[in-house]
């Protein structure tokens, strides 16, 4: 029986995307420049079955998603139905990637399992049609993705033992998000009336972003990271009905952040379709970053990440 266990670890953008140019195609409106988070991971393992199964967080479901990215995997490979397992140690459908993690994990086991045979492009290529991120996530590192006409390249920029960095995730709520991100950039692009503005000034953040991170830049990234995701959530305010992801909790991180960064530490702050905040630091003030972040009021916890590999096999 041929069976096949990946794993890969979610990712965070700093340079957002929130728009696709292509639904279809799942193609990103914009360039897009992320972290890997490397203590956190999506495990999926797939084996031969009698009929197609899904089993996410140990209970099985109906995942119309999942479903779907394998009828369309079948279009071009006799694949058998499959059993398919995967669990996240982190929240789910919270804003901390675990679509872009659990889709690159599917597809590099699927791809091993059956000898599709898939250069690492082609992975990104087929993950992206199940999570606009997931090809992120098959990198390490700081990774960058950059639409190209019906398709998305993605690059490492930085590998994941290049710049000491760490990441404290402040998780602010235990519910799910009451918009998915699909929902939302679809929302967005039709009704916010600031959206043209969002692509222009995302494009020229990419730029910089990229240039800050291949200069190793702290200071650069930090205001391009957060300008990025204050625009991106400031579209969402302005879509209807409005998306809003925030709450009291993820407020008072950023005022904390503020306040860090004021008393001389080097931290800036960023946040996904999602209320948990994610505070990147230089490695020698992550523990007072992380203490700080748990003392805000309203933040249930903080998960400590280092920069993260690319999706590996097991076994």
């Amino acid at each position: 029986m041929r069976t096949a266990t990946a794993y890969a670890h979610p990712n965070i953008a700093l340079v957002k995307y929130w728009g696709k140019s292509n639904d279809e195609l799942n193609i990103p409106a914009t360039p897009s420049l992320a972290i890997t988070l490397g203590d956190l991971r999506t495990t999926t393992r797939v084996e031969e079955s009698t009929s197609d199964t899904v089993v996410l967080d140990d209970v099985q479901v109906q995942d119309a998603k999942i479903n779907a990215w394998l009828a369309h995997l079948r279009k071009q490979f006799n694949l058998p139905p499959l059993r398919v397992e995967s669990s996240s140690d982190f929240p789910a459908n919270s804003g901390l990637a675990s679509s872009a993690s659990g889709f690159a994990a599917l597809t590099l086991a699927i791809s091993s399992a059956f000898d599709l045979g898939l250069s690492l492009q082609e992975q990104c290529d087929w993950a992206r049609l199940g999570s606009g991120s997931a090809g992120r996530s098959l990198h390490g590192g700081f990774v960058a993705l950059e639409p190209q006409g019906t398709s998305c390249r993605v690059s490492q920029v930085l590998g994941e033992s290049d710049w000491d960095l760490s990441i404290a995730i402040a998780i602010t709520s235990d519910r799910a998000k009451s918009t998915g991100s699909t929902a939302g950039m679809t929302a967005s692009r039709d009704t916010s009336p600031f959206y043209e503005g969002w692509l222009r000034a995302t494009s020229e953040a990419f730029d910089s972003g990229l240039r800050a991170v291949k200069n190793m830049d702290f200071e650069a990234l930090a205001q391009i990271s957060e300008a990025s995701c204050r625009q991106m959530h400031a579209l969402m305010l302005s879509t209807e009905p409005a998306l809003i992801y925030w709450n009291a909790a993820t407020l008072n991180c950023i005022e904390e952040v503020t306040r860090m960064r004021d008393d001389g530490l080097d931290v800036f702050y960023t946040i996904d379709a999602g209320s948990h905040l994610k505070a990147v630091c230089r490695a020698s003030v992550a523990k007072q970053v992380r203490d700080r972040l748990r003392g805000v009021e309203g933040v249930y916890s903080v998960l400590a990440s280092n920069i993260g590999g690319p999706a590996q096999l097991l076994g």
